[in-house]
């Protein structure tokens, strides 16, 4: 059977369409077929607000809206959706804790060919810094579409991350997911692998092809990077040998920098991180990309094997 294979930005866009509450109210930056966006403008054309080329005006209007007891989802590339726009995310959105859901669509490597300038690689990193500000990175479709729904009903500002290229379908419609609950994968012992947004299905991968060579891991998708869920990676601290963040983002202050937070407070253990090396991305395939920065299913089965070869050794 055929993989089937969805790209979370046109999950996000289906799945504004779908929600029927009034007072949601959309807007975007010149890019609306590319984000989806599109989709909520056909359904609801009274409600979608189309600012041009003019980003900070378009946060600062979803401010505005908010304010005024309205749920703006204002949507860009997340270049520009964090990075052109910081200052009035931080003063206007995060700061008041106001009623605005972020939503970043092109993350990462996976914008591609477009160039390590609309590779966005640092936004975790922006976003997870601010006070009030709730992350979400989702991993497939399904999660995608359930998770707009919980940032829609939940009251105050959200970042939402999402990808460019088409990503497998990992869940069954009936997965309960909530905010600030990380989803757990397997019983492995060896390791646990965390991941977020498109890296989730590189792990799964790769605990395919370790399970067929006697290496059992987990895989914990970290759909929420904050609040982040310290019970799980506590857990996993104490129930496996290895741990491995793996991330389509800068090591720094990402994923991997959230969950060693959490480690050296909570039960200290080194976690081995694989992500972008404190670098800017480059031009080319985003398949390729993933291979060429080592956060694919083939790196993150030879780390493993590596560190499990290493840690038998010395013991």
């Amino acid at each position: 059977m055929e993989e089937k294979m969805i790209a979370t930005r046109e999950s996000f866009g289906k799945a504004i369409s779908e929600l029927k509450d009034e007072n949601i109210v959309v807007l975007d930056a010149d890019l609306s077929s590319a984000t989806k966006t599109d989709l909520f403008q056909k359904e609801y054309p009274d409600r979608f607000i189309e600012v041009g080329i003019s980003e900070a005006d378009m946060i600062g209007t979803a401010a505005g809206l908010a304010t005024c007891g309205k749920i703006p989802f204002a949507s860009t590339f997340a270049v520009f959706a964090t990075g052109r726009v910081y200052d009035q995310i931080r003063s206007s959105i995060a700061y008041p804790k106001l009623n605005v859901k972020i939503c970043g669509t092109h993350a990462g490597i996976t914008v591609g060919e477009d160039g390590a300038t609309h590779q966005m690689l640092e936004d975790i990193n922006l976003m997870r810094g601010l006070p009030n500000m709730v992350v979400i990175s989702p991993s497939d479709d399904i999660e995608t579409r359930a998770l707009v729904k919980e940032i829609a009903k939940y009251q105050g500002p959200v970042y939402l991350r999402l990808a460019r290229m088409a990503t497998p379908v990992i869940y069954a419609n009936d997965v309960k997911f909530e905010i600030g609950k990380a989803i757990q994968l397997g019983e492995g012992i060896d390791a646990t692998v965390f991941a977020t947004g498109i890296t989730v299905a590189e792990a799964l991968k790769a605990q395919e092809e370790l399970i067929k060579e006697g290496v059992d891991i987990r895989v914990v998708d970290v759909h929420t990077i904050k609040p982040i869920d310290k019970e799980m990676i506590v857990k996993c601290a104490k129930e496996t040998s290895i741990l491995l963040s793996v991330e389509d983002h800068n090591v720094i202050g990402g994923l991997g920098s959230a969950i060693s937070d959490v480690l050296a407070e909570e039960y200290p253990k080194k976690l081995i991180k694989l992500g972008i090396n404190d670098c800017f991305g480059k031009s080319g395939k985003a398949e390729d990309l993933i291979k060429y920065f080592k956060i694919d299913s083939k790196s993150i089965e030879e780390t493993i094997k590596e560190k499990l070869y290493i840690s038998k050794k010395t013991k």
